[in-house]
């Protein structure tokens, strides 16, 4: 065989590879609905197998019920409501001027309110925190359809309280604040000390769901989860350029964590991250389905026996030959965790990556540290694709949400009067699926993309395309 067939045969051979990557993509089984059903039959395009999009992202009316995003909750945190059979808050001023008076419009009082609230955004907004923005039980903070960037001083505080949802918003550049006078309902007011600079802090909290946010440069943790805190869901979030990313327990010595559940699931922790992708204590933790794609210290630390069940990652180590560990035992020594049930079950180890188990290593040690079925570890690229706020460049989706109409969401919408005007700048329409994945505005979408990256799409359904149609 001549050299030129060679070619040519090889070439055959890896587009006949990419083909049947592609039909395993369109035959992976999804969930529909509550997820008590599946199917196995061809699916849209826009499904991904990510079952917390795949029950909401494909419906090209669903600005018109927003609050079915309650009902696509997975792991500990399933279940949760937000603000689910509340009312709508429309946000529409910026600003946070006095944070133990907060006025009506501002995201400050929609927090505090004290029945079930669904917040959205009257479009992008800058939201730059003077104190620690505490919120109420039942509130879910929606910022589909804008951009929603929360920084300044203090960021999210969940304390005592339960049924949080925070969606699709940027947290960035968190800094300590405090010994000052906060509202935390509309009759109450009290003295704060000073708070560490964590993005979100969860603590003494339940059923709290942080999904599709872009989290980083804090100056603490991007989210600490602690003080007896349970049923917390973290998922599809971009987490990026942060020392310690995350803590899932108080202290060693806090025996009250040990019931703590948390899942993190289908995250993209990205690029400029040292440590903490968790760092756990006690409790029982299920890491799966994340992509973690660089760390300078270690990914998964741990002290005082907590259980990890790792399922369906996919570790890539950096390029230091003395960073390749995934795993770190915190201030312990091996006759002590090697006790610990930490497990490695069907991930991927990239570069040189490689997880140190311990344990026993009986699957029933797991079943408090299990939440939901893990998905092979092949399909880490479309479970993480969108990973992050829609439409962010900065993160892996690249998508926007368009700005969706919000009047007929299943409830009145509450509209406080604006300081600053509205925060304006989108449509209420919603332009269809293709509005709904690209933003209606298009020439961003596409800038989003490289040449390189159109070509690759456009040679990819090229491909699909001629396979599937000259199938023997």
């Amino acid at each position: 065989m001549s050299k030129e067939n060679r070619a040519l045969t090889s070439s055959v051979i890896e587009c006949r590879k990419l083909n049947d990557s592609l039909h395993r993509r369109n035959l992976l089984t999804y969930q529909q609905g509550d997820g008590d059903t599946t199917s196995s039959a061809p699916i849209p395009s826009c499904i991904t197998g990510n079952p917390i999009d795949d029950c909401w992202r494909c419906d090209p009316n669903w600005s018109q019920n927003r609050q079915r995003l309650a009902d696509c909750s997975i792991g500990f945190g399933q279940g949760t409501l937000g603000g689910k059979g509340g009312r709508f808050y429309l946000v529409t001023d910026s600003s946070d001027d006095d944070a133990a008076n907060p006025i009506p419009g501002t995201l400050r009082h929609a927090v505090i309110q004290p029945e079930p609230l669904w917040i959205v955004f009257s479009g992008d907004m800058g939201i730059k925190l003077r104190h620690e923005l505490i919120v109420g039980s039942y509130k879910t903070i929606d910022g589909r359809g804008a951009n929603v960037q929360i920084t300044g001083h203090g960021c999210l505080t969940i304390q005592q309280v339960s049924h949080v949802i925070i969606h699709n918003v940027h947290v960035h550049h968190c800094k300590p604040s405090g010994n000052t006078l906060v509202a935390s309902s509309p009759t109450h007011v009290g003295f704060r000390g000073v708070s560490d600079g964590d993005g979100i802090s969860v603590s003494a909290s339940h059923h709290i769901w942080v999904d599709h946010c872009s989290l980083g440069y804090c100056s603490d943790g991007l989210i600490d989860v602690i003080l007896a805190s349970t049923a917390v869901t973290i998922s599809n979030n971009y987490f990026h350029h942060h020392d310690e990313v995350m803590l899932l327990g108080h202290d060693d010595r806090y025996t009250a964590d040990t019931g703590m559940q948390v899942t993190i699931a289908f995250n993209h922790f990205g690029e400029g991250l040292v440590q903490r992708m968790p760092r756990c204590r006690h409790g029982y933790i299920h890491v799966v389905n994340n992509d973690f794609t660089a760390w300078e210290m270690y990914a998964i630390g741990g002290s005082a026996n907590p259980t990890i069940n790792s399922q369906g990652n996919r570790y890539t180590a950096p390029i230091n030959p003395n960073a390749k560990e995934v795993t770190k035992r915190v201030d312990t020594n091996e006759k002590h965790w090697a006790k610990w049930n930490w497990r490695t079950d069907g991930d991927v180890m990239v570069n040189g990556a490689f997880f140190v188990p311990s344990g026993d290593g009986v699957s029933l040690a797991y079943a408090r540290a299990t939440s939901l079925q893990a998905k092979a570890a092949g399909f880490i690229d479309q479970l993480t694709v969108n990973a992050g706020v829609f439409g962010d460049p900065s993160g892996r989706n690249g998508q926007g949400g368009g700005f969706p109409g919000i009047t007929d969401g299943g409830g009145t919408i509450t509209r406080g009067y604006s300081k600053g005007g509205p925060g304006g700048g989108r449509s209420d329409s919603d332009g269809g699926l293709f509005s709904m994945i690209f933003g209606s505005n298009t020439n961003a979408a596409a800038a989003a993309l490289r040449p390189g990256q159109v070509w690759s799409i456009l040679f990819i359904i090229l491909l699909n395309w001629y396979f599937s149609n000259h199938r023997r």
